[in-house]
Order: C-alpha cells, then sequence, then structure tokens
C-alpha cells in the first residue's frame, strides 16, 4: 500500500478510537468526517486489516446499520456479541434503533 493510504487508515483508527462504547457509527460518515467523502470503501479496508490493533471494529457499520464487516471477525457472530455486550440490539445482521445509536464523528 501507498504511505498515504497508511495514514488514512491511522486516521480512521483515530475516529474508531472515539466511538463510544454502546454506539456505531458508518464507514461513510468516517470518510465525511476526514474529508473524503467519497472513500466509505477505504474506511472499510481499514477496518478489515485493524484487528490485532485495538480497534473497536465491530462498531463500524453500513450506512443502513448492517454489519457488512461480519465475515472479518472470528466466529460465526462474533461483531454481533460485541455489539450486544454493549447493549446494542441487533436481529438479522441489523442494528436496530440505529438513529439512536448512531455516533456522527462530525459532532465531536
Amino acid at each position: 500500500m501507498r504511505p498515504e493510504t497508511l495514514n488514512f487508515f491511522d486516521k480512521v483508527y483515530e475516529v474508531v478510537r472515539q466511538i463510544p462504547e454502546g454506539k456505531v457509527t458508518s464507514y461513510g460518515a468516517i470518510a465525511n468526517y476526514l474529508g473524503a467523502k467519497r472513500s466509505a470503501r477505504l474506511v472499510g479496508y481499514a477496518m478489515n486489516v485493524s484487528h490485532g490493533k485495538d480497534i473497536p471494529a465491530h462498531r463500524v457499520v453500513n450506512r443502513n446499520g448492517l454489519l457488512t464487516g461480519k465475515h472479518h471477525f472470528e466466529g460465526t457472530n462474533l461483531m454481533q456479541q460485541l455489539l450486544e455486550s454493549e447493549g446494542v440490539e441487533v436481529i438479522d445482521h441489523q442494528i436496530q434503533n440505529f438513529k439512536q445509536v448512531f455516533w456522527d464523528p462530525a459532532e465531536l
């Protein structure tokens, strides 16, 4: 990867570390906050390689509240289990009450 991509990943990780327990945000909200509105997919790539870096990647979902990154977690339902342990309700891989648990980094 190019150095600027790795630098972007570090910026993503800084934002993700700030997501409060029991809240979620989206790939797009992070990209928008970082001034890279069209880079939601790149935020997803950052989440895919974040394991082992003390990043709460389970708190990042798609814009509709779907657990689209769930297959990057060990085990069958680890992403869902982590969210539920924080009080976030998930049914059929979908965050319930998404608007209530959504955290917007732009409101820091």
